[in-house]
């Protein structure tokens, strides 16, 4: 990628995160459903890795008063860049693992996967036991993650049989800033013993003339795959009643050939 002075990998993958990644389906509706079922006159919600804040901002135009908690000082960047003119935002930087922010909410999201970057169980645990400690009594968290079903079964399987480290083609965007096309490809590998699938990422910038002025990796970044009762168990230990579990923004039922999880969870006893 074409750098500036001093330019991070991460100030670049902050750059293009909200051209490479999309709203899923029913996802922002789904959020803002459960903002107006939340406690009477509390709108307050706390989203945990909000990177450029793609949901935050969205959720904020609907008069809540959100807190976006992110690792990322590149991400948080962008994410004040574009609410600059919003007076219901806060971004804080904090490790999802462990952070006080001095206030408790109705609501506590981890969109987008966010929490698959967590991929030791004490870090998993230490992550909701945090925020538990920052919901109100029965305040409601919801984690997005990817579900091991079917086909991603399928998948990692074929990556412990030939296609691990394989560089494959993603998707082509334009650069915000440069106006130049970006060809991204990844590159997946496995490893069943840990449940951690690692992704390689490579952004290429090409000219007019589709040729390659520079190339950038990113990684190999960990994600932890994260198995139904795993997760189940998971939110019980840190202290959460688990209230519905379903397979897309929808609310539809988790089936084998689901995608996504959607966990949505309550803090029955009081927080410590």
């Amino acid at each position: 990628m074409s750098q500036r002075p001093g330019e991070s990998t991460d100030q670049i993958y902050a750059q293009l995160y909200d051209v490479s990644v999309s709203d899923w389906p029913g996802e922002i509706e789904f959020y803002r459903s459960l903002i107006r079922e939340s406690q009477p006159g509390d709108t307050r919600l706390l989203e945990v890795a909000c990177g450029t804040g793609r949901v935050a901002l969205q959720l904020a135009q609907e008069d809540a008063t959100v807190v976006g908690l992110d690792h990322s000082e590149s991400m948080l960047e962008v994410a004040r860049s574009k609410s600059a003119d919003l007076q219901n935002v806060c971004w804080v930087g904090g490790d999802m693992r462990s952070f006080d922010l001095g206030e408790r909410f109705a609501l506590a999201i981890i969109p987008g996967h966010g929490f698959q970057n967590l991929v030791e169980p004490d870090d998993q645990i230490a992550c909701l036991e945090s925020i538990k400690r920052h919901l109100l009594p029965d305040g409601m968290l919801v984690v997005h993650l990817d579900h091991m079903g079917h086909e991603n079964t399928i998948w990692l399987g074929g990556l412990r049989s030939g296609k691990g480290g394989v560089f494959a083609s993603g998707q082509d965007i334009i650069h915000p800033e440069t106006g130049h096309r970006v060809r991204i490809s990844y590159a997946w590998t496995y490893e069943p013993s840990t449940q951690t699938a690692s992704v390689l990422t490579v952004w290429e910038e090409l000219d007019a003339n589709g040729e390659v002025v520079s190339r950038r990796e990113r990684g190999p970044i960990p994600l932890h795959c994260v198995f139904r009762f795993e997760m189940e168990h998971l939110l019980g230990r840190a202290g959460f009643e688990i209230e519905a579990v379903y397979g897309d923004f929808f609310r539809g039922v988790l089936k084998d050939d689901s995608s996504d999880m959607v966990w949505v969870a309550r803090n029955r006893s009081v927080s410590k």
